[in-house]
């Protein structure tokens, strides 16, 4: 049987990759908007795998983009709870004068 490689697994991989890569270097929102977009096309390869296993390589890639989206979105997450709190900090000192200006 002639085996052709699974369409957006190497989309997937690379939005995966980018989404980790974009959070740590530049900031969180791109790496969620990353995520969100490797999770939806890791989706879509995915549904067109369990279709017809036997005619696709590459699923392995549709998997591992999947775990580094999920990585990059929970490190996006994490990124913007220290954000909240690091500017819910300053607030609180700036409301009760200990910072004074």
């Amino acid at each position: 049987m002639n085996q052709q490689p699974l369409p957006g697994a190497s989309a997937t991989l690379t939005w995966g990759i980018l989404s980790i890569v974009l959070t740590l270097v530049c900031c969180g929102p791109f790496g969620a908007i990353f995520s969100i977009v490797a999770l939806s096309k890791a989706k879509t390869a995915e549904k067109l795998y369990v279709q017809n296993p036997e005619s696709y390589t590459d699923y392995s890639n549709v998997k591992t983009g999947r775990i580094l989206a999920y990585i990059g979105l929970a490190l996006a997450l994490i990124g913007l709870v220290l954000l909240i709190l690091y500017f819910g900090v300053i607030a609180a000192m700036v409301a009760s004068g200990e910072f004074a200006t």
